[in-house]
């Protein structure tokens, strides 16, 4: 096989990664210019991969060497070469291409450690934390692929991530509970009379019904901020935000009264297409 055909290969083999695993974002991606897109492949595949290690081990120390693999490419330990992990491959190429920052890559791959553990997320400030270095992490290293970095894009990113990666959390409430995993904050649980036991019995209480609307509230008021400050970036900027859509969609429906956080959601590909292609013709995103 030529190289470039194994750079093909490799470029396929993330965008497929992607759209099983991360269809929002890969879907987001047709929105933006094909040199482009092969940059945010590479980065939405690495996330999926660091963000799948849980579920891939059986142990945590399985997980903790899959990780300090990561850790040790992007620092540039050897490992021979990366030409076996087409994801690795296609995310130096990124790297190189649009001179993305390795730091911010590094550090989502220490904050995924939680994940390999049964610790509950200690307070609202520790899942802002984890939050930051993950989901807005990503939104300012696409942003990075699209147009010069600037300030105010990171501040924007910081914000839309903040907003995605809470709705996250809500979302993901009956794998988490079913897996004895806790990343709504404990301290928030508790302050509202509730605790980890009750999240992990699966049945809704109205202590966790309250934590839960503060968390929707504490999304929707980054989401808020996160849409006034689009206006304001470069416009090729702003169709990396179009997962912005889908969160607040999703938002809507968690924040009503009858919304049950335990009842999986089946997510429809096609209302992602078209909540993403309405959202891309707005004047918010164009």
């Amino acid at each position: 096989m030529s190289a470039t055909e194994s750079q093909v290969d490799s470029a396929a083999f993330c965008a497929d990664l992607v759209r099983t695993h991360d269809f929002t974002r890969y879907a987001a991606t047709l929105f933006v210019p094909a040199a482009q897109r092969r940059g945010l492949l590479a980065i939405y595949a690495f996330n999926a991969e660091i963000s799948r290690v849980r579920e891939q081990v059986s142990q945590p120390l399985a997980g903790e060497m899959r990780l300090q693999w990561w850790t040790d490419m992007l620092a540039g330990a050897g490992h021979g070469g990366v030409e076996g992990n087409p994801v690795a491959a296609e995310l130096l190429r990124a790297i190189r291409d649009f001179r993305l920052p390795v730091e911010p890559l590094s550090r989502l791959v220490e904050e995924h450690q939680f994940d390999l553990y049964n610790d509950p997320m200690p307070s609202m400030a520790a899942l802002e934390g984890y939050v930051d270095a993950t989901s807005s992490a990503l939104f300012s290293l696409a942003a990075r692929v699209a147009a010069r970095p600037s300030e105010e894009i990171d501040h924007l990113a910081r914000h839309a991530g903040l907003a995605q990666g809470i709705v996250a959390v809500i979302a993901a409430l009956p794998r988490d509970a079913a897996r004895r995993q806790l990343f709504v904050p404990l301290q928030l649980l508790e302050s509202d009379g509730s605790g980890m036991e009750e999240v992990f019995s699966g049945q809704q209480t109205p202590g966790l019904r309250v934590a839960i609307d503060q968390l929707a509230g504490e999304a929707d008021s980054h989401l808020k901020t996160a849409l006034s400050l689009l206006a304001g970036v470069a416009p090729e900027a702003r169709p990396v935000f179009l997962p912005l859509a889908v969160a607040r969609r999703d938002l809507k429906r968690m924040s009503r009264a009858d919304s049950d956080p335990f009842a999986p959601q089946a997510a429809s590909r096609l209302r992602v297409l078209w909540t993403l292609w309405r959202a891309s013709r707005s004047p918010e995103f164009s």
